[in-house]
């Protein structure tokens, strides 16, 4: 590489998620793809996901043998087999997908290096750790042997996001120290598992030791290759100042620089396609839902949806389902029967596929179904949290209840067998959404919702929360489009009810009063786009490049 070059020549972006439809960082990556790819030289951007689909058709990414074949030869050459072609996402990146499955064999050997050259403790690895680590493996081989045989005097920046790319980071930097490395933690291992385990984080937050706790809850390995990561990459970054004091507690060190999540406007429809969109995608939860309760859905029915990965108290859901019972309640007692709300949980849960028979009622009288809350079969009904909350909260979808409530189990990638069609589609068909996180490093969700021009709650223990009170100057209300909830380890019943609060107040607005509040979600949304948030890639890159051309 050239000495004192500050701007990337090359960057590769490698996760897990790579054309591998999860959770947020999905959409970090493939919305931030054109934005990213317009301010690199041509053809200076390449993502590197997991081979996860092999023979099987991937929605996200078409494989193009005419793109850099000598890629393709070079990598066999070093053992990796390879497939290369576009993301399907706005610009259409150039996509490696790597088959990581014959690194499985040499695994130990593989793990002894880490701890020898990284100190890396694999030792008490389970789970998915052996998965993420042989792709992590793979896409670091296959991104020093493209920089190594075609890519020499050029500024090569490797961005690994999450613990699931750490150890690839690791030997690449060993093996070629010349390519400057960026490592991004979305949300710290060990965070996410004390909030997972039932702790409270915020009140004891500056008595946790990120070592002592991962032998606690038996996270050793995936917080051991997540701390190096963190200590040996040329920059270190995360996505809010919320994250950052995670890191600086629970990983001993503190990020060099912040890199705040941005959204791509290319993914919302506008204008009449947008109202074709959302007539679409609420005929469709209404036939669905009238066939499951036997009740009709008017026009003017409040849709208020909640989603994002399944993590139970994370991600609020049980606030979300208890601020529902509430308000259910509530109206109830007060007698406004003309109330009608449709409360929605896209969440994917270990689903069997599409209910036979509800696919058969669909658009037919129906007199009610039984489990009337779901819209998928479940493996496992009596175990799923979700569900199981449902029930005790006794939200039983009958004929006069005005709130209803649809667990919508599966991904929605447009071929769930029901519905057909993708999220964010779906999405426009909410009038509010609604994410009470306990745990949110950042928050695609919120973010997601106000750029398709729904106003959301949320809370201040998000980044995109923070965010949001940080621009406005104050804690966010309705009329500013997102409403920014304080929440703490000690006040759930009062976010509860002023989640029902909420919910009840929007559903009294007209058409009219809705209109400038959407407007005000779309216009904070546009603050938060990538155009104003890129900036700080760059920054981190030069970070990267001065410290390894150093």
């Amino acid at each position: 590489m050239t000495a004192g070059k500050q701007k990337p020549d090359f960057v590769f972006q490698t996760s897990w998620e790579v054309c591998n439809k999860v959770g947020g960082i999905y959409t970090v990556l493939s919305s931030i793809a054109k934005t990213l790819g317009a301010r690199l030289p041509e053809g200076g951007l390449c993502f590197i996901g997991p081979d996860v689909w092999r023979d099987k058709p991937s929605p996200y990414f078409t494989q193009d043998d005419t793109l850099h074949p000598e890629w393709r030869e070079a990598a066999a050459k070093a053992g990796i087999a390879v497939r290369i072609g576009r993301w399907r996402v706005p610009g259409e990146p150039v996509a490696a997908l790597v088959d990581f499955t014959p690194y499985y064999i040499i695994k130990d050997q593989l793990y002894g290096l880490a701890w020898e050259n990284f100190g890396v403790d694999s030792l008490h690895a389970y789970g998915d750790y052996d998965e993420a680590s042989m792709f992590s493996y793979a896409a670091g081989k296959f991104a020093e042997t493209v920089a190594r045989e075609f890519l020499g005097g050029k500024a090569v920046v490797y961005q690994a996001h999450e613990w699931m790319s750490g150890l690839g980071m690791l030997f690449l930097k060993r093996n070629l120290p010349q390519v400057a490395t960026v490592f991004t933690t979305h949300a710290t291992s060990i965070g996410r598992s004390i909030t997972g385990n039932g702790k409270n984080l915020y009140e004891y937050f500056d008595g946790y030791d990120g070592d002592q706790m991962a032998r606690e809850l038996n996270m050793e390995a995936k917080h051991s290759i997540e701390k190096q990561s963190a200590h040996r990459a040329d920059c270190f970054t995360t996505v809010s100042t919320f994250t950052a004091r995670e890191c600086t507690q629970l990983l001993a060190k503190t990020p060099d620089t912040v890199l705040p999540n941005g959204f791509e406007a290319d993914f919302v429809p506008r204008g009449a396609a947008y109202t074709k969109t959302r007539r679409t995608a609420r005929q469709a939860f209404f036939a669905v839902a009238e066939a499951l309760t036997g009740a009709p859905c008017p026009d003017d029915t409040l849709v208020v949806s909640t989603s994002g990965r399944n993590d139970f108290r994370c991600k609020g859901f049980d606030v979300y389902l208890e601020s529902l019972a509430r308000l259910d309640a509530r109206l109830r007692n007060e007698g406004k029967t003309g109330t009608q709300v449709l409360a929605l949980i896209e969440v994917p849960c270990w689903c069997k596929g599409p209910r036979e028979d509800l696919s058969l009622a669909c658009g037919t009288p129906s007199q009610g179904m039984p489990e009337p809350n779901l819209t998928h079969e479940l493996v496992n009904p009596h175990e799923d949290r979700i569900l199981n909350l449902i029930k005790q909260l006794g939200l039983r979808n009958d004929k006069d209840a005005p709130v209803k409530v649809l667990l919508v189990p599966c991904y929605l990638e447009g071929a769930d067998g029901l519905f057909n069609l993708p999220y964010y589609d779906l999405l426009t068909a909410s009038d509010l959404c609604v994410y009470p996180s306990y745990y949110e490093p950042w928050g695609y969700t919120p973010h997601e919702a106000v750029a398709f021009h729904i106003p959301c709650v949320t809370t201040d223990l998000s980044g995109f929360g923070q965010w949001v009170n940080q621009t406005l100057g104050h804690e966010g209300r309705l009329e500013d489009g997102v409403v920014v909830l304080h929440r703490d380890d000690q006040n759930f019943s009062d976010v509860c009810d002023r989640i029902a609060d909420t919910i009840q107040h929007y559903a009294t607005l007209s058409a009219a009063a809705r209109t400038p509040i959407r407007r005000r979600a779309a216009a904070l949304s546009a603050k938060a786009d990538w155009q104003h948030f890129a900036g700080h890639y760059a920054e981190a890159y030069q970070m990267a490049l001065e410290k390894a051309q150093g």
